[in-house]
């Protein structure tokens, strides 16, 4: 355990920003989830709608920076192509 007044501050903190990287990372899973049962089910309108959802929370987890940019444009392209594929 730290002994420094603030290294024990940054253990803190730390913890608090996992917590918030942990609950967006499964924000977005969750939508991803959502846009492939959709794409499984071949409901076209369904899986447009939740690829739009998924969009919103793939992009607002990049901007707070729990994903690198490209990552970000990489998971909504291979959303896009998917829904793409079934329309």
């Amino acid at each position: 355990m730290a002994n420094i007044k603030s290294a024990k501050k940054r253990i803190l903190v730390n913890e608090t920003k996992a917590a918030r990287n942990k609950a967006i990372k499964s924000k977005v899973k969750t939508a991803v989830k959502k846009v492939e049962t959709a794409i499984a089910q071949k409901d076209t309108e369904a899986a447009k709608a939740a690829l739009n959802a998924a969009i919103v929370e793939i992009s607002k987890a990049g901007s707070k920076g729990v994903y690198h940019k490209k990552t970000v444009s990489r998971k909504i392209s291979r959303l896009s192509k998917a829904v793409n594929s079934i329309a």
